[in-house]
């Protein structure tokens, strides 16, 4: 961004937001599960709805670029970062309970409202005791595990749209289906989701969170940073089980390896670049389509800018 134009966005920001709540070309691989991504030009962190609204009208007005980042954990930035206001909601993290419906603000992590489920002995979000997103994010992907999908528990959301008008929606008006939602072709940004619950006995639910997380750890590659499964399960496979049938499991590119623990993992195991990443997945895409005729449709965003040349 040119310094005038910079400095100028920057004092109207401030008068949205406080100071600390706005930065200046912010590496985002510190904001990223895989540890990769350039700079964002503004990063900022509102603390309010009316500040969320603030903030996209006045990219709106401006013509500057917005991008909403979550808790970065099914997302590769590339490596020349993002132009214009990248947002995080991770302020906005409020949850509440009243009898079996649980509110949650978009930027609480989903495995805290898992686990305000277990306190407060209520069934049907246990499946989300491993998924590291927010709350936000596992709308916008209709994140699952394990059988489970948010799209059974959702009975509602509030969204702001592109203009910045704050409505609520409900769970059917997101079209929810297999890691798939429309807030991203609406360009929605979620603020709170709410879910209906059932009732349940403490020791039977910790008893199936604690399975659920023991088969996790046990099975996925937590030592190193990644994007979590990179790729859907195509129909009629797994995804996993294609990688490694394909003889991929160790195969390298910079820093980039698909994991010798779960294949349908690709780990940064050695400070490995965006770039890096990407090939490696459109490696693993051409030998798995080669091998055995299936197309494998990443899960995992990809958001950003390449590097110029100028720029290594």
């Amino acid at each position: 961004m040119v310094f005038v134009i910079q400095n100028q966005l920057y004092e109207k920001l401030t008068q949205i937001t406080a100071k600390e709540n706005i930065f200046i070309d912010e590496y985002l691989k510190n904001h990223t599960y895989t540890r990769l991504g350039g700079k964002a030009d503004f990063y900022v962190t509102p603390e309010s709805y009316e500040e969320v609204q603030g903030i996209v009208r006045l990219a709106n007005e401006e013509r500057v670029p917005f991008t909403l980042l979550g808790n970065g954990s099914n997302l590769i930035v590339k490596d020349g970062g993002i132009r214009g206001i990248v947002m995080n909601l991770n302020k906005l993290n409020k949850i509440t309970t009243e009898d079996h419906i649980i509110v949650a603000q978009s930027g609480a992590r989903i495995i805290d409202v898992s686990r305000e489920a277990l306190k407060e002995r209520l069934s049907g979000l246990e499946f989300a005791c491993g998924i590291p997103g927010t709350v936000g994010g596992a709308l916008y992907m209709n994140a699952g595990a394990y059988g489970g999908e948010i799209k059974d528990v959702l009975t509602s959301a509030v969204v702001m749209d592109k203009q910045g008008e704050i409505i609520t929606l409900p769970a059917e008006d997101l079209d929810l289906s297999y890691r798939k939602s429309n807030i991203p072709d609406k360009g929605y940004i979620v603020l709170e989701a709410e879910f209906s619950l059932k009732s349940g006995k403490y020791e039977e639910i910790k008893a199936i969170m604690d399975d659920l997380t023991e088969r996790r750890e046990s099975k996925q590659p937590l030592e190193y940073p990644s994007c979590g499964s990179v790729f859907k399960r195509p129909p009629g496979y797994f995804a996993g089980k294609l990688i490694q049938d394909s003889n991929l499991q160790g195969t390298r590119i910079g820093g980039a390896e698909v994991s010798k623990k779960h294949a349908g993992f690709i780990v940064n195991i050695d400070h490995a670049t965006a770039k890096e990443y990407i090939e490696l997945i459109r490696h693993v895409q051409k030998t798995v389509k080669e091998k055995f005729g299936v197309t494998l449709e990443r899960e995992v965003r990809i958001i950003g800018e390449d590097l110029d040349e100028e720029d290594k």
